[in-house]
Protein backbone atom coordinates (compact mmCIF):
# COMPACT_ATOMS: atom_id res chain seq x y z
CA UNK A 1 0.00 0.00 0.00
CA UNK A 2 2.69 2.50 1.00
CA UNK A 3 4.99 1.00 -1.62
CA UNK A 4 2.25 1.29 -4.24
CA UNK A 5 1.99 5.00 -3.48
CA UNK A 6 5.77 5.45 -3.69
CA UNK A 7 5.91 3.43 -6.92
CA UNK A 8 3.65 6.00 -8.58
CA UNK A 9 6.36 8.60 -8.08
CA UNK A 10 5.76 12.14 -6.79
CA UNK A 11 2.13 13.00 -7.40
CA UNK A 12 -0.55 15.12 -5.82
CA UNK A 13 -4.19 15.99 -6.28
CA UNK A 14 -6.14 18.93 -5.03
CA UNK A 15 -9.63 17.57 -4.49
CA UNK A 16 -12.03 20.03 -6.04
CA UNK A 17 -15.38 18.40 -6.53
CA UNK A 18 -18.81 19.94 -7.21
CA UNK A 19 -20.46 20.97 -3.97
CA UNK A 20 -23.73 19.24 -3.23
CA UNK A 21 -26.67 20.68 -1.41
CA UNK A 22 -25.67 18.87 1.76
CA UNK A 23 -22.47 19.32 3.74
CA UNK A 24 -20.46 16.13 4.06
CA UNK A 25 -18.91 15.44 7.46
CA UNK A 26 -15.51 14.38 6.06
CA UNK A 27 -14.16 15.75 2.80
CA UNK A 28 -10.57 15.57 1.51
CA UNK A 29 -8.98 18.74 0.19
CA UNK A 30 -5.69 17.32 -1.12
CA UNK A 31 -3.54 14.19 -1.11
CA UNK A 32 -0.19 13.20 -2.53
CA UNK A 33 3.39 11.96 -2.30
CA UNK A 34 6.41 14.25 -2.62
CA UNK A 35 10.16 14.43 -2.23
CA UNK A 36 11.47 17.89 -1.30
CA UNK A 37 15.19 18.59 -1.40
CA UNK A 38 17.30 21.74 -1.24
CA UNK A 39 14.30 24.00 -1.79
CA UNK A 40 11.96 26.30 0.06
CA UNK A 41 9.19 24.34 1.76
CA UNK A 42 7.55 26.16 4.66
CA UNK A 43 3.96 26.15 5.94
CA UNK A 44 2.73 28.48 8.69
CA UNK A 45 -0.58 27.39 10.24
CA UNK A 46 -1.52 31.01 10.93
CA UNK A 47 -1.14 32.07 7.30
CA UNK A 48 -3.29 29.56 5.44
CA UNK A 49 -6.65 31.26 5.65
CA UNK A 50 -9.51 30.93 8.12
CA UNK A 51 -11.21 27.85 6.69
CA UNK A 52 -10.58 24.96 9.08
CA UNK A 53 -8.86 21.82 7.78
CA UNK A 54 -6.31 19.28 8.95
CA UNK A 55 -3.06 17.96 7.51
CA UNK A 56 -1.90 14.40 8.16
CA UNK A 57 1.66 14.01 6.80
CA UNK A 58 3.78 10.87 7.18
CA UNK A 59 7.56 11.00 6.86
CA UNK A 60 8.93 8.21 4.67
CA UNK A 61 12.53 9.40 4.62
CA UNK A 62 14.75 12.38 5.20
CA UNK A 63 13.94 14.94 7.85
CA UNK A 64 11.47 17.75 8.45
CA UNK A 65 10.90 20.19 11.27
CA UNK A 66 7.76 21.12 13.17
CA UNK A 67 7.18 23.91 15.69
CA UNK A 68 3.87 23.43 17.46
CA UNK A 69 2.76 25.92 20.11
CA UNK A 70 6.40 26.94 20.78
CA UNK A 71 7.65 23.35 21.05
CA UNK A 72 10.09 22.04 18.43
CA UNK A 73 9.98 18.57 16.85
CA UNK A 74 12.32 16.78 14.47
CA UNK A 75 10.44 14.52 12.04
CA UNK A 76 12.26 11.47 10.71
CA UNK A 77 11.24 8.23 8.98
CA UNK A 78 8.18 6.74 10.67
CA UNK A 79 6.93 10.00 12.22
CA UNK A 80 3.49 11.33 11.33
CA UNK A 81 2.45 14.91 11.96
CA UNK A 82 -1.14 15.98 12.45
CA UNK A 83 -2.00 19.67 12.52
CA UNK A 84 -5.12 21.79 12.40
CA UNK A 85 -5.38 24.99 10.38
CA UNK A 86 -5.67 27.79 11.41
CA UNK A 87 -3.37 27.23 14.38
CA UNK A 88 -0.06 28.31 15.89
CA UNK A 89 2.31 25.89 14.18
CA UNK A 90 4.88 25.78 11.39
CA UNK A 91 6.45 22.85 9.54
CA UNK A 92 9.32 23.23 7.10
CA UNK A 93 12.38 21.79 5.37
CA UNK A 94 15.77 22.93 6.63
CA UNK A 95 18.32 24.20 4.12
CA UNK A 96 20.26 21.39 2.35
CA UNK A 97 17.90 18.76 3.74
CA UNK A 98 15.63 16.20 2.08
CA UNK A 99 12.09 15.28 3.12
CA UNK A 100 10.09 12.44 1.59
CA UNK A 101 6.48 12.12 2.71
CA UNK A 102 2.89 11.50 1.75
CA UNK A 103 -0.05 13.48 3.04
CA UNK A 104 -3.79 13.73 3.19
CA UNK A 105 -5.64 16.90 4.18
CA UNK A 106 -9.35 17.14 4.88
CA UNK A 107 -12.13 19.21 6.40
CA UNK A 108 -15.72 18.58 7.46
CA UNK A 109 -17.28 18.65 10.91
CA UNK A 110 -16.69 14.99 11.81
CA UNK A 111 -13.15 14.86 10.41
CA UNK A 112 -12.23 17.95 12.40
CA UNK A 113 -13.83 16.54 15.56
CA UNK A 114 -11.91 13.26 15.32
CA UNK A 115 -8.62 14.98 14.60
CA UNK A 116 -9.10 17.43 17.48
CA UNK A 117 -9.65 14.47 19.83
CA UNK A 118 -6.43 12.87 18.60
CA UNK A 119 -4.47 16.12 18.96
CA UNK A 120 -5.80 16.63 22.49
CA UNK A 121 -4.84 13.09 23.49
CA UNK A 122 -1.63 12.37 21.58
CA UNK A 123 -0.32 15.72 20.33
CA UNK A 124 0.86 16.61 16.83
CA UNK A 125 3.58 13.95 16.48
CA UNK A 126 2.30 10.37 16.11
CA UNK A 127 4.04 7.01 15.92
CA UNK A 128 1.53 4.88 14.07
CA UNK A 129 1.46 1.15 13.51
CA UNK A 130 2.70 0.07 10.08
CA UNK A 131 -0.74 -1.29 9.22
CA UNK A 132 -2.23 2.16 9.87
CA UNK A 133 0.41 3.87 7.75
CA UNK A 134 -0.29 1.45 4.89
CA UNK A 135 -4.03 2.00 5.27
CA UNK A 136 -3.80 5.79 5.17
CA UNK A 137 -1.33 5.60 2.25
CA UNK A 138 -3.86 3.46 0.39
CA UNK A 139 -6.56 6.05 1.11
CA UNK A 140 -4.30 8.78 -0.22
CA UNK A 141 -3.62 6.79 -3.41
CA UNK A 142 -7.32 6.05 -3.92
CA UNK A 143 -8.13 9.73 -3.51
CA UNK A 144 -5.62 10.51 -6.25
CA UNK A 145 -6.88 7.78 -8.59
CA UNK A 146 -10.51 7.02 -7.85
CA UNK A 147 -12.39 9.77 -6.00
CA UNK A 148 -14.68 10.92 -8.82
CA UNK A 149 -17.69 12.02 -6.76
CA UNK A 150 -18.13 13.88 -3.45
CA UNK A 151 -19.58 10.75 -1.80
CA UNK A 152 -16.65 8.55 -2.85
CA UNK A 153 -14.12 11.17 -1.77
CA UNK A 154 -15.89 11.63 1.57
CA UNK A 155 -16.00 7.88 2.23
CA UNK A 156 -12.25 7.54 1.64
CA UNK A 157 -11.45 10.55 3.87
CA UNK A 158 -13.67 9.19 6.65
CA UNK A 159 -12.01 5.78 6.31
CA UNK A 160 -8.60 7.39 6.78
CA UNK A 161 -9.82 9.33 9.82
CA UNK A 162 -11.23 6.14 11.38
CA UNK A 163 -8.00 4.22 10.73
CA UNK A 164 -6.15 6.93 12.62
CA UNK A 165 -8.74 6.90 15.41
CA UNK A 166 -8.42 3.13 15.83
CA UNK A 167 -4.63 3.39 16.06
CA UNK A 168 -4.70 6.12 18.73
CA UNK A 169 -7.79 4.99 20.65
CA UNK A 170 -7.77 1.29 19.71
CA UNK A 171 -8.95 -1.59 21.89
CA UNK A 172 -5.50 -2.36 23.37
CA UNK A 173 -4.91 1.27 24.35
CA UNK A 174 -8.47 1.48 25.71
CA UNK A 175 -8.05 -1.69 27.79
CA UNK A 176 -4.73 -0.43 29.14
CA UNK A 177 -6.27 2.92 30.09
CA UNK A 178 -9.20 1.21 31.79
CA UNK A 179 -6.82 -0.99 33.78
CA UNK A 180 -4.96 2.12 34.91
CA UNK A 181 -8.24 3.81 35.87
CA UNK A 182 -9.22 0.86 38.04
CA UNK A 183 -5.91 1.19 39.89
CA UNK A 184 -6.68 4.87 40.49
CA UNK A 185 -10.23 4.09 41.67
CA UNK A 186 -8.91 1.49 44.12
CA UNK A 187 -6.46 4.09 45.46
CA UNK A 188 -9.26 6.65 45.88
CA UNK A 189 -11.47 4.25 47.81
CA UNK A 190 -8.59 3.21 50.06
CA UNK A 191 -7.62 6.80 50.89
CA UNK A 192 -10.87 8.77 51.16
CA UNK A 193 -9.96 10.01 54.63
CA UNK A 194 -7.13 12.19 53.29
CA UNK A 195 -6.66 14.84 50.61
CA UNK A 196 -6.62 13.47 47.05
CA UNK A 197 -5.45 15.90 44.40
CA UNK A 198 -5.86 15.36 40.68
CA UNK A 199 -2.08 15.68 40.37
CA UNK A 200 -1.59 12.76 42.78
CA UNK A 201 -4.13 10.60 40.92
CA UNK A 202 -2.55 11.43 37.57
CA UNK A 203 0.82 10.44 39.03
CA UNK A 204 -0.55 7.03 40.02
CA UNK A 205 -1.90 6.55 36.50
CA UNK A 206 1.41 7.49 34.90
CA UNK A 207 -0.42 9.85 32.53
CA UNK A 208 -0.22 13.59 32.12
CA UNK A 209 -2.77 15.53 34.17
CA UNK A 210 -4.76 16.54 31.07
CA UNK A 211 -4.76 13.05 29.52
CA UNK A 212 -5.61 11.43 32.84
CA UNK A 213 -8.59 13.76 33.37
CA UNK A 214 -9.93 12.99 29.87
CA UNK A 215 -9.54 9.23 30.20
CA UNK A 216 -10.98 9.16 33.71
CA UNK A 217 -14.00 11.21 32.66
CA UNK A 218 -14.62 8.90 29.68
CA UNK A 219 -14.32 5.88 31.97
CA UNK A 220 -16.44 7.04 34.92
CA UNK A 221 -18.71 9.63 33.34
CA UNK A 222 -17.47 12.46 35.57
CA UNK A 223 -14.22 14.33 36.31
CA UNK A 224 -11.83 12.89 38.96
CA UNK A 225 -12.61 15.54 41.61
CA UNK A 226 -16.35 14.95 41.24
CA UNK A 227 -15.83 11.19 41.52
CA UNK A 228 -13.81 11.63 44.72
CA UNK A 229 -16.59 13.77 46.20
CA UNK A 230 -19.21 11.19 45.23
CA UNK A 231 -17.20 8.44 46.90
CA UNK A 232 -16.83 10.56 50.06
CA UNK A 233 -20.56 11.18 50.18
CA UNK A 234 -21.35 7.50 49.69
CA UNK A 235 -18.99 6.57 52.51
CA UNK A 236 -20.51 9.22 54.78
CA UNK A 237 -24.05 8.06 54.00
CA UNK A 238 -23.12 4.45 54.75
CA UNK A 239 -21.41 5.36 58.04
CA UNK A 240 -24.33 7.52 59.16
CA UNK A 241 -26.66 4.57 58.58
CA UNK A 242 -24.59 1.63 59.78
CA UNK A 243 -22.36 3.18 62.45
CA UNK A 244 -24.74 5.04 64.74
CA UNK A 245 -22.08 5.12 67.48
CA UNK A 246 -19.90 7.46 65.41
CA UNK A 247 -20.44 11.20 65.97
CA UNK A 248 -21.06 13.24 62.82
CA UNK A 249 -17.67 14.92 63.33
CA UNK A 250 -15.95 11.52 63.22
CA UNK A 251 -17.91 10.53 60.11
CA UNK A 252 -16.71 13.76 58.49
CA UNK A 253 -13.05 12.96 59.26
CA UNK A 254 -13.28 9.36 58.02
CA UNK A 255 -14.92 10.65 54.84
CA UNK A 256 -12.12 13.11 54.16
CA UNK A 257 -13.40 16.36 55.71
CA UNK A 258 -11.39 18.08 58.44
CA UNK A 259 -14.13 20.67 59.01
CA UNK A 260 -17.42 19.18 60.23
CA UNK A 261 -19.34 22.35 59.36
CA UNK A 262 -18.06 22.26 55.78
CA UNK A 263 -18.89 18.54 55.63
CA UNK A 264 -22.48 19.28 56.69
CA UNK A 265 -22.74 22.04 54.09
CA UNK A 266 -21.54 19.78 51.28
CA UNK A 267 -23.67 16.88 52.49
CA UNK A 268 -26.77 19.07 52.48
CA UNK A 269 -25.96 20.34 48.99
CA UNK A 270 -25.66 16.78 47.69
CA UNK A 271 -28.51 15.08 49.56
CA UNK A 272 -30.79 17.97 50.44
CA UNK A 273 -30.70 17.36 54.20
CA UNK A 274 -28.09 17.57 56.99
CA UNK A 275 -26.10 14.49 58.12
CA UNK A 276 -28.06 14.38 61.37
CA UNK A 277 -31.41 14.48 59.53
CA UNK A 278 -30.14 11.81 57.16
CA UNK A 279 -29.23 9.55 60.07
CA UNK A 280 -32.57 9.95 61.81
CA UNK A 281 -34.66 9.43 58.67
CA UNK A 282 -32.75 6.36 57.45
CA UNK A 283 -32.43 7.56 53.88
CA UNK A 284 -29.36 5.50 52.90
CA UNK A 285 -31.27 2.94 50.78
CA UNK A 286 -33.07 5.69 48.87
CA UNK A 287 -29.80 7.51 48.26
CA UNK A 288 -28.08 4.38 46.99
CA UNK A 289 -30.94 3.80 44.55
CA UNK A 290 -30.73 7.43 43.38
CA UNK A 291 -26.95 7.23 42.88
CA UNK A 292 -27.23 3.99 40.93
CA UNK A 293 -29.92 5.42 38.69
CA UNK A 294 -27.94 8.59 38.08
CA UNK A 295 -24.79 6.72 37.16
Amino acid sequence: MLQDLIANGPIMRTVSLPRGRHRLHAMPTSAGYEIRQNETYDWDGRKRGQTAFTVLQHTIGGEGRLRYENRNYRLTAGDTLLVLVPHNHRYWLEQNQRWEYFWLSMNGEEALRIHRLILASAGPLLRLQQATIDHVADCSLRLIREASTPAKASAIAYEAAMALYDDVFGSHAFEADMSVMQRVIDHIRANLERALSVEELAGISGLSRAHFSRVFTESEGMPPAEFVLQQRMQRAAKLLTNAAFLPVKEVAIISGFDDANYFSKVFRRVYGITPTEFRTTGMYAAVQHSLSAGK
